[in-house]
């Protein structure tokens, strides 16, 4: 320590060292003793050289005159580390420390001055750090520190209460409280910054709340000082002055507000190190030592209490400056009647929430109070707080209404008490435990027990009669303890009083509604005994019953139940049980089977019931007696099911009167042990069922002559000899070769049988033996009984014989074929007859009318008599042989023979005409085929190759000159070829052929020749006017026809539409399109655009590529104002456009095609384009601006356009408003043109920015040139030029950078500053240098600043800087220069090549990804195709699949030039016209399509029309002639969607045989499916097609059988089975299948595919395409993406050379250069992402 007093002439020294101090401490020295060294001042020649750091100090001394210094050394690295890292937090500590020396007594009152003694002193205490270069001083004065403990305990309270203590010693003490308050939502008390405060232990009680860890916490109350220093390990935790009363209503947390400080004078001694008080607490504490306060100081006494002046002081505090509770949720205010004082009854506010010492408490929160009596636990209501209140408010006080739970035991009592009330340390827990404490208070479950022993289980069954009960009572909580005499509510009186009912009800079986009540009793409550309840008499009825126990609240006054209580069910006990019958007593006889038979086991049923008549169980082991007069009686068993006990296998044998006549008998039952066991009843047996039969005559062999049937008699006995009669009594008889006979003896026991005639082939007229076997088929048991049968011989006809009498007698054979003339007579024919004996039998009338032949049924009795035959007629075809048969006796005996015919002479010529169809001009294209015939149609041999010379023919407008007859050897016939009409009318033509004496006409259709023209049929009317933009509906109809005016169907002639002028625009269904099949060709206009006026359509025909001259129509167009036409745009045509400024508001009107406004469409449907220069299309770089929303004043009209943005570019504009419907934009605005100008000047700017200047002080103007050629203007902030009305001049100057200094600007050639002239906002600076040997720093960056001076700027213009580089070297200024300017353009490259690879990146994924998705569906596509088996090369390629595509076109074609059947008549078309039945469908089955034709031949020619008015005029304009048929007039049966009738509820009824299916399943509907459908099923409905007329009768039979519908059925083989079951005749065959128009014949299924493989093909090669496009476009952008990097790449190279070069050049230049300054002409790298990675491939 180094001190020297002030007019001291020597310095004093004093060393203490720590080894010295631990010894002297250790040997109980005084530690502070030492010797002082006196010298000198600035003497330092004691100082050693390792003390050489004392020199400065000491040096300092001579200009000091008076000072002290204390230098410690050896401090621990620890210290020195603190010393360094926290200077802020030990000088903070130190201005603690020192605070009262430092502000005076008042203290630091930052924010009130007038709290500071004029007195205090004015001490400065300056705080030096020093460490070693390059860092830099530290220094801080401790008045400056505002962050002390001191300073916050000071500024942040609201009130302090001083007080004096004096001791019996002298002692004097000043102190200090002072109170922080709780503001709001957190405490003011400051925290120590130094230290942290102390855990709070759980257990402590004053911190339960945990507001003492917010406020002072476990602190002490009080600082001490002494002599204005504080002792800082001594504090003084509190007085019992200023400790809580017991009594106290202040809130604990009150008592942690305050902070305190003490000053103590010399009489209060401290230790040597001034580190702690020796005696201070003691003494205070002592019972002599006296507080006061100090504004009472004058009147303080012993019996003066200062705890009732700081109480008060606390209150005051507490109430005036804490704002504790923060009121929320703010509802309504009220007035609560229930405050005592009525003027404080109103205002309460009522709130929903509080937030309370941290907490918040809202409705619904469970609370604990304190200080109540009870204390109450409950739930929060709501919040109140007097006054006048809005909304969220914090202050003190308050009440807070509760509902003390559990609700049930408090029966929803509610309080209000004080929210200080509310325990703030009490837990959820710990308000649930006493909850629940509470909950076991009230009543949960009834015990019930029973004294007597006798206890009823539950769900009990017990006999009628039996008594119940006793029972006891008890009510316990829900831990099973006894609470029934009453609820403890914990109120006076004894709490709440229980009794408890009982009811019985009585759930009968028939009772379903509401249970009777048998009775009703309560109980009170009797000590020991519960509540009990005595015996209940007999319960007889039988049933269900519910004995229910309920607790109930005591009500004497009302004597009424009340079983509810705090809002619950008190609890209640159900006991269920059963009373049942009694044991058996009695029994009655139930009813017996009416018809019992001997020897037929029956049963006997009995019903037992108890005393009270109750059906109850027989007694077990019963066996009954059974007695009967006349009768034999047994029994089997018996049997016991429920109440009823059944005698079994009763039987009664004995003679009874037959069938028809019955006996009455006494039946006698006895059941022995019952009271009344014994019943008699009556019985009247019939005869028992069939045991044996007996045939009737009984004699053997039975004889009956062969031919005749057999009789018998036959009678069925029961096993007593009775004749008996029961159900299906069937007896038959079985004799071999014959069928079964029987006879039914159900009614009667007995019948007979006769057989069917007996025929067996008798041999030599031997007698035959046969067995007659007799049974009954449903009763097995009975015996068959046999008898011989013998059969004799008959003298019947057995055999018969045919014979021709002629010219010679012809004998002929069973079976025979007879050649005989076509169209000739067999004549002459007789037969005979022989018996089985072989003799001849004479034909008698009687047999004469039992012979019968199917060739005839015209007999002559008589000659039948003489044994001739009729004669027999031969077929007149050749190739018909027919069957002929005679027969006797329905062909018992019968003799057939075939007849064969041949043909006859020639009778006349026939001809085949295989086409009869042939086109006017056009020759027959098939011979025509010329053979003889017989009169029979039968072909001859008569026609020779000579007959061709004879051959003629003739017919109206024939053309005869290529006609030729050729002779055709295999068949026989002569051809005829070159047939051709050249005139005459359409329709029939009559040909004669003439060869010979014979003849032939057949007919010929003709049709129309070759189409020459076209003609318009019909159309809309004239004259036509059409609305611009929309169509005509009704559709023009054009006919071909051919040069003589017939209409011509040839559909190789395409139809197409031509408009013109060609400044209209006409839009139809199709542009050009082949006639129909009546040669027809319907157009429908749908869109007709263009100028208002006249135009004309004409219609052009092309056959075999020449034209074909049409009709034309002329027509009008007008303007529809329901169409946008054009948009109308208005704005401020006088406004300026400033960059980035706003357009002027523009409206936008939609003009229809008529001029009128157009209001329907929305604001999103417009929008604004603009875009730089002037274009007529727009670029795809426009920019869009939608529309704005409308406001409530704007033109309903219009559309508006506001706030919109103009470009920060100047320079011409285009802009244009668009218009779209259905996304797609469909009408634009003229262009305008519009020119945007600069801004407001704000700035000076050069027109190109110039390169960063170098230079040097060399004598070179060059070296030194800053700028040259450089033009400056005056910009806006875009940086467009403007101001081009201002001058001035710019003045020029050089500065430092921003935050440097330097003593040696360079200076400018002319002077310091250059002025220079600014004319229309615009200079130019031809050169600006500076001076020859210019000052300046080597390597140093300076500023050259270039102000604008302008007259009454508009606005105040910013300078230019330009900063530039000084050297004083020429050479390394102009290598800079030159690397510098390199290096600039470089860098600019560097950023384009960057931004372009970015671009090319970029580019590169999205060709990637659209490579990836065009793969996926090619390889989608691919899979497709190998499943439909399409061969599809690896790799594919467009060759490949255009192979593949001609390769299904020839397919295609080739199936397309396969002869199909087609329907011949010519179809019908139109708008609302369907077509011809024959049209509408394809039938793929030959026979299907012949045969369901035939079917409908009568509708196949109907036109079906889609509407009436259409039916009805093809009606009248064809007279009547067209069937016609409206899709609009057609029912449809919705049952017609059915199963066939064979199938009901989805199965089968038979199986059936035929392959029956619906006829309308086999139709393919050529057009629209659904007007189709509904056709045929009215005119074909549900018609069924099967393979023949067998299989179709029997499907109807079975069908019949089981009782359904049948429909009409047609057959493969050309039948019909009408739906009335007719068939056969004309009528129902179908002709050949050559005179049946027919359905045509779909294309094959093969074409479907092949169409569908074409699909997927052009679909694959569109792929194929798309991906190779693709591709291609990702190899080039991978291509200059490559390219681009590597010149990156070259360039990054070359800038890291410059960049090395510059870094060379600087470190070679003189003088000192900061190694820390970075060069400034580094390359920043760039960020390498991730899609600048290059990708694997």
């Amino acid at each position: 320590m180094i001190t020297k007093p002030r007019n001291s002439p020597d310095v004093h020294e004093l060393v203490l060292s720590k080894d010295e101090f631990e010894k002297k401490e250790k040997n109980k020295e005084d530690v502070y003793k030492g010797t002082i060294l006196n010298r000198k001042p600035g003497d330092f020649s004691h100082i050693t050289h390792e003390e050489s750091y004392l020199q400065d100090i000491i040096k300092e001394e001579t200009r000091k005159e008076s000072f002290t210094a204390v230098v410690i050394t050896g401090v621990c690295p620890d210290h020195i580390k603190y010393l360094k890292d926290d200077f802020h937090e030990w000088t903070r500590q130190l201005a603690h420390i020192y605070h009262y020396y430092i502000h005076g007594v008042d203290g630091n009152h930052k924010m009130d001055q007038s709290q500071k003694s004029d007195a205090s002193p004015k001490i400065d205490i300056l705080v030096t750090l020093r460490e070693k270069p390059p860092k830099g001083l530290r220094q801080k004065n401790l008045r400056e520190v505002q962050d002390d403990l001191q300073t916050l305990y000071i500024n942040s309270a609201v009130d302090t209460f001083e007080f004096k203590a004096t001791t019996s010693d002298g002692g004097s003490l000043d102190g200090i409280l002072r109170y922080h308050p709780f503001l709001y939502d957190k405490e003011t008390y400051p925290k120590d910054p130094s230290a942290l405060q102390a855990a709070v232990e759980e257990d402590d009680d004053e911190n339960q709340s945990g507001t003492m860890n917010r406020a002072r916490g476990k602190r002490d109350i009080f600082e001490c000082f002494w002599n204005g220093r504080l002792i800082p390990y001594t504090t003084i935790s509190e007085f019992d002055w200023c400790c809580r009363p017991a009594k106290s209503t202040l809130p604990l947390e009150c008592f942690s507000r305050f902070s305190g400080v003490l000053f103590t004078n010399d009489k209060f001694r401290v230790n040597a190190s001034k580190q702690k008080f020796m005696d201070l607490e003691l003494k205070l504490r002592h019972r002599d030592t006296l507080f006061t306060p100090v504004f009472n100081v004058q009147k303080a006494s012993k019996n003066r209490n200062i705890q009732k002046d700081f109480m008060q002081w606390l209150e005051k505090c507490h109430s005036k400056f804490d704002k504790q509770v923060k009121f929320l949720g703010y509802s309504k205010t009220v007035t609560r009647t229930d405050v005592p004082t009525k003027k404080l009854q109103h205002p309460w506010a009522v709130f929903s929430a509080i937030e309370l010492d941290g907490k918040t408490y809202k409705a619904g929160d469970l609370v604990k109070s304190q200080r109540t009596q009870p204390i109450y636990y409950g739930k929060v209501n709501k919040f109140f707080l007097y006054g006048d209140h809005k909304g969220n408010v914090f202050a003190t006080g308050g009440e807070v209404e509760i509902t003390r739970v559990p609700e049930a035991l408090y029966d929803g009592y509610t309080r209000t008490l004080p929210i200080s009330k509310i325990d703030r340390s009490a837990t959820i827990e710990s308000i649930k435990r006493n909850i629940e404490s509470d909950i076991d208070k009230l009543p949960e479950k009834l015990c019930v027990t029973w004294p007597d022993g006798n206890a009823l289980p539950q769900h009990a069954v017990i006999p009628a009669g039996t008594p119940l009960g006793p029972l006891a009572v008890e009510i316990l909580n829900r831990n099973d303890k006894s609470i029934s005499s009453r609820i403890q509510t914990g109120v006076q009186g004894g709490g709440i009083k229980l009794n408890v009912g009982l009811k019985i009800f009585l759930r009968g079986a028939k009772e379903v509604k509401q249970p009777k009540q048998i009775c009703h009793f309560r109980a009170p409550y009797v000590p020991v005994h519960g509540h009990w309840f005595k015996k209940i008499g007999s319960l007889t009825n039988l049933g269900n019953y519910t004995l229910t126990l309920q607790a109930e609240v005591s009500d004497n006054a009302n004597n009424k139940a009340i079983t509810s209580y705090g809002g619950r069910q008190l609890p209640s006990y159900e006991h269920k049980f059963t009373v049942k019958e009694g044991n058996a007593e009695n029994f009655t006889i139930g009813p017996l089977n009416p018809s019992l038979r001997i020897g037929v086991p029956f049963s006997i049923p009995t019903q037992m019931t108890d005393i009270y008549g109750h059906p109850t169980k027989p007694p077990p082991n019963l066996q009954p007696v059974l007695e009967c007069s006349d009768l034999e009686v047994s029994f089997e068993t018996t049997a016991t099911s429920g109440n009823s006990f059944t005698i079994k296998g009763v039987k009664v044998i004995g003679e009874v009167q037959n069938y028809q006549q019955t006996k009455r008998f006494d039946l006698k039952v006895t059941l022995p042990g019952l009271k009344n066991q014994t019943q008699t009843i009556k019985i009247s047996p019939f005869p028992s069922n069939p045991h044996s039969l007996l045939v009737k005559p009984e004699v053997k062999p039975v004889k009956v002559e062969n031919g005749n049937p057999a009789s018998f008699n036959v009678e069925v006995h029961d096993e007593a000899g009775n004749i008996t009669a029961n159900a299906k009594q069937i007896v038959r008889c079985q004799i071999p070769g014959l069928k079964l006979a029987v006879t039914d003896c159900s009614s009667s026991g007995t019948g007979q049988i006769v057989t069917e005639p007996i025929n067996l082939k008798i041999i030599n007229g031997e007698p035959q033996m046969l067995q007659a076997k007799f049974d009954m088929p449903s009763q097995k048991h009975v015996v068959a009984v046999t008898t011989e049968l013998k059969v004799m011989p008959s003298c019947r006809v057995s055999r018969m014989e045919l014979f021709c009498e002629g010219e010679e007698r012809l004998e002929l054979k069973n079976k025979e074929k007879i050649q005989w003339q076509a169209g000739g007579v067999l004549e002459n024919l007789f037969f005979k007859l022989y018996d089985e004996s072989g003799k001849e039998v004479e034909v008698t009338p009687e047999i004469a009318s039992n012979i019968k032949v199917n060739w005839t049924g015209d007999f002559d009795q008589r000659a039948l008599i003489m044994g001739r035959l009729p004669d027999v007629q031969v077929p007149t075809k050749v190739k018909e042989e027919r069957f002929h048969q005679v027969s006797y006796r329905d062909h018992s005996v019968s003799f057939s023979f075939t007849i064969v015919p041949c043909p006859d002479e020639p009778a006349r010529l026939k001809a085949t005409v295989p086409e009869n169809t042939v086109k006017l001009g056009e020759c027959v294209t098939t011979p025509i085929k010329l053979k003889l015939v017989d009169q029979y149609d039968n072909v001859t041999n008569s026609l020779t190759s000579d007959c061709v010379t004879s051959m003629a023919v003739e017919a109206e407008g024939l053309d005869k000159s290529n006609i030729a007859f050729i002779w055709e050897e295999s068949s026989g016939s002569i051809k005829v070829s070159g047939v051709r009409f050249n005139s005459g009318p359409l329709g029939t033509r009559e040909v004669c052929f003439i060869c010979g004496d014979y003849t032939e006409q057949i007919n010929f259709k003709v049709t129309a020749g070759i189409p020459t023209k076209l003609k318009l049929l019909s159309g809309p009317e004239m004259p036509l006017q059409i609305l611009n933009g929309t169509g005509i509906s009704t559709p023009f109809v054009v006919q071909l026809c051919d040069k003589w005016g017939n209409p011509s169907p040839d559909q190789r002639v395409v139809v197409e539409t031509r408009a013109s002028p060609s400044t209209v625009k006409v839009t139809t269904s199709v542009t050009s399109q082949p006639v129909d099949a009546e040669g027809k060709a319907a157009f429908t206009v749908t869109s007709v655009k263009g100028l208002k006026g006249y135009y004309q359509l004409e219609f052009v025909g092309c056959f075999n590529r020449k034209p074909i001259p049409g009709p034309h129509v002329n027509f009008n167009i007008i303007p529809d104002p329901n169409k946008p036409d054009k948009l109308s745009v208005n704005y401020d045509t006088s406004a300026r456009f400033l960059a980035g400024g706003t357009f002027p508001v523009f409206s936008v009107a939609v003009l229809s095609d008529a001029g009128s406004a157009m209001t329907a469409f929305k604001s999103a449907d417009l929008s604004m384009w603009y875009w730089s220069g002037e274009s007529m299309t727009r670029p795809e770089t426009a920019t869009m601006l939608m529309c704005s929303k409308p406001m409530e004043n704007d033109n309903k009209s219009r559309y508006y356009f506001r706030d919109k943005k103009i470009p920060q570019s100047v320079g011409t504009y285009t802009i244009q408003f668009s218009l779209k419907i259905e996304k797609t934009e469909v009408v634009f605005s003229n262009q305008i043109i519009v020119n945007v100008v600069a801004n407001q000047p704000v700035k000076l700017g050069p027109e190109c920015q110039p390169q960063i200047p170098v230079v040097s002080y060399s004598r070179d103007i060059a070296n030194r040139t800053l700028v040259e050629n450089m033009t400056l203007k005056i910009m806006d902030q875009y940086g467009n030029p403007t101001g081009q009305n201002l001058n001035g001049k710019v003045l020029v100057s050089i500065k430092c950078p921003d935050g440097e200094q330097s003593r040696n600007l360079p200076v400018l050639e002319v002077a310091s500053t250059v002025e220079i002239n600014l004319k229309d906002g615009s200079t130019h600076i031809e050169r600006l240098a500076i001076r020859e040997n210019s000052p300046g720093e080597n390597g140093r960056k300076y500023i050259l600043i270039f102000k604008p001076e302008v007259v009454m700027p508009p606005t105040s213009l910013s300078p230019f800087e330009l900063p530039f580089h000084f050297y004083d070297d020429s050479e390394n200024q102009r290598k800079v220069s030159e690397l510098t300017k390199k290096k600039d353009e470089l860098t600019d490259n560097y950023e384009k090549l960057n931004n372009k690879c970015s671009v090319l990146a970029r580019l590169r994924e999205l060709h990637t990804k659209n490579v990836l998705d065009a793969n996926k569906k090619e390889e989608a596509l691919k899979r497709g195709l190998e499943e439909r088996g399409i061969p599809v090369l690896q790799p594919s390629s467009i060759q490949n699949i255009d192979s593949l595509l001609q390769q299904n076109a020839d397919e295609k074609k080739t199936i397309e030039d396969i002869n199909r059947r087609v329907f011949p008549l010519p179809n019908r078309s139109g708008p609302d016209i369907l077509g011809m039945v024959g049209h509408l469908a394809h039938i793929s089955n030959d026979k299907a399509a012949w045969v369901i034709s035939w079917h409908l031949s009568s509708e196949m020619d109907c036109v079906i029309t889609k509407t009436t008015a259409e039916a009805q005029r093809i009606f009248h304009s064809e007279h009547g002639r067209q069937q016609v048929m409206a899709l609009d007039s057609i029912y449809v049966n919705p049952r017609s969607q059915g199963p066939l009738p064979h199938i009901k509820n989805g199965r089968e009824l038979f199986s059936p045989v035929g392959n029956p299916l619906y006829a309308r399943n086999l139709l393919i509907y050529t057009t629209e499916e659904e007007s189709c459908e509904r056709v045929f099923k009215n005119i074909l409905g549900n018609t069924i097609l099967m393979d023949d007329i067998e299989s179709a009768t029997n499907y109807r039979k079975a069908v019949i059988e089981k009782g359904s519908y049948c429909p009409t059925i047609l057959t493969l083989d050309g039948n019909r089975l009408s739906a009335s079951g007719k068939f056969g005749g004309a009528q129902n065959k179908a002709p050949h299948e050559e005179r049946v128009k027919k359905f045509g014949a779909p294309l094959p299924q093969r074409y479907q595919d092949l169409q569908k493989e074409r699909e997927l093909l052009i679909q694959f090669r569109s792929a194929l395409e798309k991906k190779k496009d693709e591709d291609d476009k990702r190899n080039n952008t991978i291509l200059k993406l490559s390219e681009t990097r590597q010149q990156k790449e070259e360039t990054k190279a070359e800038l890291q050379e410059i960049e090395r070069q510059l870094a060379s050049v600087r470190s070679g230049k003189r003088g000192p250069e900061d190694i820390s300054e970075p060069s400034g002409l580094m390359i920043k790298r760039p960020r390498r992402r991730s899609r600048d990675l290059p990708e694997m491939f």
